[in-house]
């Protein structure tokens, strides 16, 4: 059963965590795909090409099975895990969190490791504002241009999405509705005579 909302965060931000002379800069981003998490990433090493390593960790969707962690050339399980275990402590998703690296000439060893990447991770996701998003589920509506308003006021009333739309003479609309206001919705909809809705 899934819930009717879920926990993400809407704004970029970064925190430093520094452990005998390695600096560990950690930036958190909201993503909703791979390519998001690719341009982001893309980014931050365009903004760090000196820095030693850009270990991450990123999970998307609402069933969680979508995630991804790199230790980028650290030893295997010290960076991207302990990362993925902060998003998950907080039980986020779609967000991206990248931790930069710049070598301080210093081993950490593994524990060491571990527990740098993961306070970078932490600090970053406690200076981050997290929000709670309706889960939407999307309908497909079709109906006359001439109920366009009626269709617009429920969709605003009840904070539906416009996922896409095309108007010519006949207007076709994919919304996603709260699915805690999934019923209502629908009732409303149906109520208008010669809209027709559908399941996408």
């Amino acid at each position: 059963m899934t819930p009717d909302y879920y926990s993400t965060v809407e704004t970029s931000s970064s925190a430093e965590f520094k452990d005998r002379g390695s600096r560990f800069i950690a930036y958190t981003f909201p993503v909703t795909s791979v390519n998001d998490f690719k341009d982001r990433l893309a980014d931050i090493k365009k903004e760090h090409p000196k820095a030693t390593h850009h270990c991450f960790a990123y999970r998307l969707g609402l069933d969680g099975l979508q995630y991804r962690v790199s230790d980028d050339g650290e030893p295997s399980g010290t960076a991207g895990r302990p990362i993925l275990g902060q998003i998950d402590s907080k039980q986020l998703t779609d967000v991206l969190v990248i931790v930069v690296r710049y070598y301080g000439g210093t081993m950490l060893g593994v524990p060491g490791l571990i527990n740098a990447y993961k306070t970078a991770a932490s600090l970053a996701l406690q200076v981050t504002r997290f929000v709670q998003k309706p889960v939407l589920i999307n309908y497909r509506l079709e109906f006359d241009y001439t109920q366009m308003n009626e269709v617009m006021r429920i969709v605003k009333y009840f904070d539906c999405t416009v996922v896409k739309q095309e108007t010519v003479l006949f207007c076709m609309m994919e919304i996603g509705i709260p699915k805690n206001r999934l019923d209502e919705v629908l009732f409303k909809l149906k109520d208008l005579r010669t809209v027709e809705v559908g399941a996408v």
